[in-house]
């Protein structure tokens, strides 16, 4: 019997507010802001995040702060779509692979925000910092290939896909993992045949919508039927019920399923003025694979988390566990 244990956060939202109270003389110093959550995440054996922002380059101020001449907190704005552009420094991935991740999703409404250009540079800097990552590609040949992470002897392939871009254009189709069904079946199928277990990240759902709707149920049911074990999800800000169903798979498997639609914000300020933004969890999952080669979901914990903020002169942002919720089923 082998026993796996796989830790899951939802949005790494990197905003400047954030940024700019860790910026040194010297740089930045994120390691703080995880210190705290650090040893629950470096006890599982695969760690994942969405990383909602980019590693683009250089950070430019908006026109508001170069008509002020200040470095202020806020993000650019897309001068089209009118939504934030996000660009953090190259520090913070250091500091995601000293807290224990492994894999990155980076499939998401901002993973356009750089462009083209930026979305090679961040795949580029998660390469320089050893960090595994799937949802966006350089090339036609890195999109067809899938990620699978062996871990104990056990392949875990994850997949990852994004509702959209924010109005970005995507100016090559296979940049971007994007919901689409069809392709979808056709890369979990692809996967199942090399992998004992099957991952996928969806970016989706309405923003500050505590559940799933029913198209969304369905999407996620539709993974089930066709192999998928976990479905872990972002982009609505705040945490949706966790469930564990059996599901039996067009194969004949019957496997316990795991609909994780929202794991709301592991990083992030407060957004919406709504406190619920600042929640978040550490979904632990315990897998086994017996002796007749089955692996499967035997356990789903929770650990709470929350943004704590500290005003100040300049405001200090730590993610602390516990803030009223279970720490395990």
């Amino acid at each position: 019997m082998i026993r796996i244990t796989i830790a899951a956060v939802g949005d790494l939202l990197m905003k400047s507010e954030i940024i700019a109270s860790v910026k040194q003389p010297g740089g930045y110093k994120f390691d703080p802001i995880l210190e705290k959550v650090k040893p629950y995440l470096q006890k599982h054996d695969l760690v994942i995040g969405n990383l909602e922002t980019t590693f683009s380059g250089k950070r430019q101020l908006g026109v508001a702060q170069r008509r002020l001449k200040c470095n202020c907190p806020r993000e650019r704005r897309n001068p089209k779509t009118g939504f934030p552009i996000f660009n953090c420094p190259d520090e913070w991935a250091s500091t995601l692979k000293n807290a224990g991740f492994h894999v990155l999703t980076t499939a998401n409404n901002h993973c356009m925000d750089g462009g083209e250009a930026g979305l090679t540079r961040t795949l580029n800097v998660l390469d320089r910092y050893g960090l595994k990552h799937t949802g966006t590609f350089r090339s036609v040949q890195e999109s067809k290939r899938k990620l699978i992470v062996r871990v104990k002897g056990v392949n875990i392939g994850i997949l990852s896909y994004t509702s959209g871009t924010n109005s970005i254009p995507v100016p090559k189709p296979w940049l971007v993992g994007r919901i689409n069904p069809k392709k979808m079946i056709a890369d979990i199928r692809e996967l199942k045949n090399k992998t004992d277990f099957v991952i996928v990240c969806l970016h989706f759902g309405q923003e500050y919508r505590i559940y799933p709707n029913k198209n969304e149920k369905q999407l996620m049911y539709l993974l089930f039927k066709q192999g998928v074990n976990v479905i872990l999800g972002a982009h609505p800000h705040v945490l949706h019920p966790v469930i564990m169903i059996k599901v039996k798979d067009i194969h004949g498997n019957v496997r316990n399923r795991v609909a994780a639609s929202s794991l709301g914000n592991f990083v992030s300020t407060q957004l919406n003025r709504n406190p619920k933004t600042t929640q978040g969890m550490i979904l632990a999952l315990t897998l086994t694979k017996n002796d007749r080669g089955e692996t499967d979901v035997t356990k789903v914990g929770r650990i709470a988390t929350r943004v704590q903020m500290v005003r100040g002169k300049r405001n200090v942002y730590r993610v602390v566990a516990g803030h009223g919720g279970r720490k395990n089923d």
